[in-house]
């Protein structure tokens, strides 16, 4: 995951929180997150990567609308992440 950028690893972490949600509701998600407009160009090619680089698969919902979910190496991959986090940071106090 180190080599995400933080936008990417947002999405993934999006994607792992909803049931295979299509673009427009990661989209949505992201919007509520950064409150500011996320545009198709930016979101798109960032999902593409992520598919790319094996952490997340990409299906249909409909005849046009694609579907994500997380694949095998990105729980991993989050599950990772979350360990480093927690060796620094506590949040029982």
């Amino acid at each position: 995951m180190e080599d995400l950028t933080a936008f990417q690893r947002d999405v993934l972490y999006i994607i792992a929180g909803l049931d295979e949600p299509h673009g427009l509701a990661i989209k949505d998600e992201l919007e509520k997150y950064y409150d500011k407009e996320i545009h198709h160009g930016r979101l798109y090619p960032n999902l593409d990567t992520l598919v790319e680089k094996g952490l997340v698969k990409k299906g249909k919902h409909d005849n046009r609308t694609n579907s994500y979910s997380l694949a095998q190496r990105g729980h991993r991959e989050i599950e990772s992440r979350r360990e480093w986090e927690a060796e620094y940071v506590s949040l029982s106090e």
